[in-house]
């Protein structure tokens, strides 16, 4: 349990370092021109695009870095919480567009950050 927990973190870490990077560092219209699912962004100002990038960055470090180096693991569970927050804002963001096809991928990173979030609260937590 504790591999597969560790293989789901650091590829949603992957997924959140990087694609939280990308709206960081991407201006929004080329951010919203790159594909059909990122049209997400014509609802927010370029600000509040670069605040989610940077919280999924952030959240994706907090993912990995506390239980790599053994030091404030009660972290890991918290990150997972807070993508998973910013998750439940994108479902919610897909559901107000009517972007019902696109919403399949949001919501298995919200049953991947629940496993997560269940695994390290649980029986595989740091702390035991």
């Amino acid at each position: 349990m504790n591999l597969a927990l560790w293989i789901v973190t650091g590829l949603l870490a992957a997924v959140y370092f990087f694609g939280g990077g990308g709206k960081v560092v991407m201006p929004k219209k080329k951010l919203a021109a790159a594909t059909a699912s990122a049209q997400w962004v014509d609802d927010f100002s370029a600000r509040s695009v670069t605040v989610i990038g940077a919280l999924e960055v952030l959240g994706a470090l907090g993912l990995v870095l506390p239980a790599l180096f053994d030091v404030a693991t009660f972290l890991v569970p918290i990150a997972a919480i807070g993508l998973l927050l910013i998750m439940i804002g994108a479902v919610i963001t897909r559901l107000r567009r009517q972007e019902h096809k696109l919403m399949g991928v949001d919501l298995t990173y919200v049953l991947l950050l629940i496993f997560v979030i269940w695994g390290r609260l649980g029986t595989e937590s740091f702390s035991g």
